[in-house]
């Protein structure tokens, strides 16, 4: 099964990594602690729509460039599962 919490973790710890930037930067920018940033970042966590604005203005990247990427990442999350039903979604993006 897919988890959108996982991809959104993904995509914003994508983004923050691109930027060169520390969870801790990050973190004090958005005003969010840093260990539930931490787990909204692997996807332990849902983030609310308030927090997620605040951690996209802190990363300076429009929420919906966020939810954009997310999207594009679950279709293909989606597709290896119609193409291979057998094999978790997880496991499949890791080949």
């Amino acid at each position: 099964m897919v988890l959108v919490r996982g991809l959104l973790g993904d995509v914003l710890r994508r983004k923050r990594l691109r930027q060169g930037r520390t969870l801790r930067e990050v973190s004090a920018d958005a005003r969010v602690s840093l260990g539930y940033l931490s787990e909204v970042e692997r996807g332990q966590k849902e983030a609310s729509s308030e927090l997620l604005a605040a951690i996209c203005m802190a990363l300076e990247v429009p929420l919906s460039t966020i939810f954009a990427e997310v999207s594009e990442d679950l279709a293909r999350e989606e597709a290896l599962v119609l193409t291979h039903p057998t094999i978790e979604p997880e496991v499949a993006s890791a080949a």
